[in-house]
């Protein structure tokens, strides 16, 4: 028989297999034998319960090859100016070639200066933090490599724990074998928390020194890196010691590993950290109710946070367009505030705008953690410290005092008011107007929204008067009033009685009588026109009654005004509706009676420049081109379909110009 036969092959292995059982049987009779054994079964046992345990509900390190780091969203100008943004972080993204060399070995030589030779983990700090641990009271020494503070920033919890050490380093080497270095180093550096709610070094730069990251001198960038350690501690005067003393030490490493000759090193130590006064938005104070009017459909549309959709409003990094036109809107504010300061005029102080407490002397982080602010002229928040004499000692949120002439008597301690300088340390107070108002200026032929202001000043209320404010319409709704009487078979020129005119409810409500404003009887027949231009009430109620209350509030329903019952009294305006649903009804008038839908935003693109609303956006091809290139010009069909007869819209719009010619809205 061959002994490569099917039998003779079975045979042989069953032999060595009763061989091997054999020889295993006098090794166990060893005693270290059985001790290596135990270990081998106990390191087997404890990898199966840390993969059950920890391994296998840890996120992917894979997924940070597609991370995209939380950005702000930026809203833009009908030009395109920034002039806005929203984000519950700052941050500015950069790619790794956009770090300077020294900048990044700043950061090595605080935080892992053998970040480009380990794999992930240094075992050597980790022994020095166990021992710490073990023979010292205190919290042990951070051992993390930089690709372990990116797995825990970004991939775990801030939890102290054995355990969370144990799934960093896991997912550390993990991501050093799903990424570069240059790409790790990226993700540090774009998303480590360095205080001032900056995240990343460009933002951090920005924050603290008022400048890019490429432009900062050496002493500035080893300041920076000694921020990961506490970045709430050394952004604060009372620390600039332990910043400083922080500081030479990153200088002193740097230098250590060569990075930096001594005369850098000397020269950078001698410098003062030169830190700015913490800031607010770099962009100019314009729109803030036109701005909050944006971010309210775009959380509508796509969220608030990255929880929402990957294109949430404080962290998709959406950069979007608007229509709000920078000119307009800063006449558009400043006539509604002339306007209500008018009004306000002579009325005397009403109050403060706020008060705070007073008791333990916390008064400066307290007003400045209100964000109670102004934007108007050269006037500021202060709040009341104590009274003296005829006046009262003031502070800012900057912790600068004043001294306030003429307080009021109802002044006192903790109250926020509106002062304006009145030369040295001396200040006045100024009275916001308690009235507020809302102004929307739109094209009446796209419905584009070109400047609003909801208010005084955005600073103090958010709430838009513009949009959100449920107002009577009062006179401005009359126009649509006598359009329903043009629909009707009148024309401008038909006769109304001007004259008294009632009308019987009910037996529980009796007669309603309605008057002209002031009072008075009328003063008799004249054409539809000169009642619209003379803004007469008891004109309007009779054209409404004549035409059917029922088709005038199909009118004021067909033009977006409000739904409202079939009154005599809403023909008046005594229903509710806003500043925008009113302008709106106006633009459609204009617009030949088609209807507008207005808007805020003309288009939202993504952080990676893709229009991703309006759905059907599509670029104009050719728009910006130099010179014609010989075709027929392109026409546009007019959009939204008509809630209003053309010939109608046209002769209301012709009996309104005669309102500012010799009407009621004459100057």
């Amino acid at each position: 028989m061959d002994d490569t036969t099917p039998t003779n092959v079975s045979y042989k292995l069953t032999r060595s297999a009763g061989g091997l059982w054999e020889r295993l049987q006098v090794y166990w009779q060893k005693k270290w034998f059985r001790w290596a054994s135990y270990l081998v079964g106990a390191l087997l046992l404890a990898y199966l319960l840390l993969w059950a345990v920890l391994l296998r509900n840890l996120p992917d390190a894979e997924a940070l090859i597609e991370y995209q780091s939380p950005l702000p969203t930026v809203v833009r100008d009908v030009d395109g100016q920034p002039f806005h943004s929203y984000a519950r972080e700052r941050r500015v993204q950069l790619e790794y070639a956009d770090f300077k060399p020294l900048l990044i070995r700043s950061y090595l030589a605080a935080e892992d200066k053998t970040f480009f030779s380990h794999g992930g983990i240094d075992y050597v700090g980790i022994l020095g933090a166990v021992f710490d641990n073990i023979f010292s009271s205190r919290r042990s020494r951070g051992a993390s490599t930089i690709t372990q503070q990116v797995a825990k920033n970004l991939l775990l919890t801030n939890e102290y724990s054995y355990t969370r050490k144990i799934k960093e380093a896991i997912l550390a080497y993990r991501i050093e074998n799903a990424l570069t270095k240059q790409q790790i180093l990226s993700l540090y550096l774009n998303e480590i928390a360095l205080g001032r709610q900056a995240f990343g070094v460009e933002a951090a730069a920005q924050a603290y020194f008022g400048r890019g990251a490429d432009q900062l001198q050496l002493h500035e960038m080893a300041f920076l890196a000694t921020l990961p350690k506490a970045p709430e501690k050394y952004g604060r005067e009372k620390y600039e010691k332990e910043a400083i003393a922080r500081r030479n030490w990153v200088l002193g490493e740097m230098q250590n590993n060569g990075w930096i000759t001594v005369a850098q090193r000397d020269e950078a130590r001698a410098q003062p950290l030169g830190l700015i006064s913490k800031q607010g938005p770099q962009f100019k104070s314009s729109g803030g109710y036109f701005a909050e009017e944006v971010r309210r459909q775009l959380k509508e549309r796509f969220g608030e946070t990255s929880e929402e959709g990957p294109f949430s409003v404080y962290s998709g990094g959406l950069w979007v367009r608007t229509s709000m036109n920078p000119r307009y809107q800063d006449m558009t504010t400043e006539a509604l505030r002339d306007g209500l300061l008018r009004y306000h005029a002579g009325k005397g102080w009403q109050g403060p705008v706020s008060n705070i407490p007073m008791k333990d002397g916390q008064w400066q982080s307290r007003f400045a953690s209100s964000n109670i602010s102004i934007d108007y002229k050269d006037w500021r928040m202060a709040v009341a410290l104590s009274r003296q004499g005829g006046g009262a000692q003031i502070g800012f949120a900057s912790g600068e005092t004043g001294y306030l002439t003429g307080a009021p008597s109802a002044l006192k301690a903790g109250d926020i008011i509106a002062v304006a300088p009145a030369g040295g340390k001396n200040w006045s107070l100024r009275v916001i107007p308690e009235v507020g108002g809302g102004m929307v200026v739109q094209n009446p032929l796209t419905g584009r929204v070109l400047a609003m202001q909801g208010g005084f000043d955005a600073q103090l209320s958010s709430f838009n008067r513009a949009t959100q404010a449920m107002r009577q319409p009062g006179s401005t709704i009359k126009p649509f009033v006598y359009a329903t009487a043009l629909d009707n078979g009148m024309t401008p020129t038909s006769i109304i009685i001007d004259g008294p005119f009632c009308v019987f409810q009910s037996a529980a409500l009796g007669r309603k009588c309605f008057r002209n404003f002031g009072g008075g009887g009328g003063s008799g027949p004249h054409t539809m026109r000169w009642g619209l231009e003379q803004s007469r009430n008891l004109m309007t109620v009779r054209a409404a009654n004549d035409s059917g209350m029922k088709n005038v509030a199909d009118t004021f329903r067909s033009m977006n005004i409000g739904d409202y019952p079939p009154y005599l009294a809403f023909a008046l305006g005594a229903g509710d509706t806003t500043v925008l649903k009113m302008t709106n009804a106006y633009s459609m008038l204009v617009n030949h009676g088609r209807e507008l839908k207005p808007t805020v935003i003309d288009f939202v693109q993504s952080r990676n420049g893709k229009v991703i609303w309006p759905t059907r956006w599509k670029p104009c091809d050719g728009c910006n081109a130099k010179d014609w290139d010989g075709k027929a010009m392109p026409r546009f069909k007019p959009g939204g379909k008509q809630v209003m007869d053309p010939v109608t819209a046209y002769q209301v719009v012709h009996m309104l110009e005669g309102v500012v010619q010799r009407g009621t809205a004459t100057i």
